[in-house]
């Protein structure tokens, strides 16, 4: 079988390469590329491929723009860190959607779904789909999520990415942020306004008084009835429990 993978970060790369040949040490890695630009130039000028893993987020946009510009003749098996995609890959050639970090079970998974396509299914022709409406839908979709925040810091107001906070906590009729950094800022939303801003894939409501993202969460342990406790980074003073009824979401989330 002959694969290509586009995946713009090295490990992750190399981790499914490995995965790849464990399950298939016959299958054969015909390119590894990293951006749109060069699998569409070379999807544009080699034979096409058995399989395409292709990872949505990439360096110069995302995977789903190759669809766009160039012919992809063979089934897709999409990667990516996120969920939020997985409506609009389906609405192209895609067998799989896996969740990074990859497993063995799920690769497997992966070509044992692309060999009962391969055994059962004749060709089908090219479907007719509006990539450009399609792409359109997808910024949209992650313009929906807040990115930036801004604050007050003494008589500056500056902003500060969503990528750079660790959690949000509520105290006394304020919402404050605490960067990973560690200074914190008064800024004007609940936690319930923010729970619905704010990606899911990255940010989880513990309980009513704390919205942490993932890099927060330092440790975690088991308390009395089927609770959690959680130590956060930058640490609180505050216990950090999450209920017995969150604890299952709160591990699915983890798990992603």
């Amino acid at each position: 079988m002959r694969i290509v993978i586009v995946e713009d970060e090295q490990l992750a790369a190399d981790k499914l390469v490995e995965l790849i040949r464990a399950y298939d040490p016959a299958s054969t890695i015909v390119a590894c590329l990293d951006s749109v630009a060069d699998t569409v130039a070379w999807l544009s000028t080699h034979a096409a491929p058995d399989l395409l893993f292709l990872d949505i987020h990439l360096a110069d946009g995302l995977g789903f723009e190759i669809f766009a510009q160039t012919a992809v003749p063979c089934p897709v098996v999409f990667t990516t860190a996120f969920d939020q995609y997985a409506i609009q890959a389906f609405r192209v050639n895609s067998i799989d959607y896996l969740l990074k970090p990859l497993t063995p079970r799920a690769v497997a998974d992966a070509f044992r779904k692309y060999e009962a396509l391969r055994r059962t299914l004749a060709p089908a022709p090219p479907a007719t789909i509006d990539y450009l409406r399609l792409l359109d839908e997808l910024r949209a979709s992650e313009a929906r999520y807040k990115a930036r925040f801004l604050v007050r810091a003494g008589q500056r107001i500056k902003t500060i990415a969503a990528a750079e906070v660790a959690y949000f906590f509520a105290e006394d009729k304020y919402t404050y942020l605490v960067t990973g950094a560690g200074p914190r800022y008064v800024v004007d939303f609940t936690l319930d306004d923010l729970e619905e801003r704010l990606d899911p894939a990255l940010f989880f409501r513990l309980n009513r008084k704390f919205l942490a993202s993932l890099p927060a969460i330092h440790e975690i342990h088991a308390y009395f009835k089927g609770r959690l406790k959680l130590t956060l980074s930058p640490p609180v003073d505050a216990e950090v429990l999450v209920s017995s009824e969150r604890a299952a979401p709160f591990k699915s989330w983890l798990d992603r």
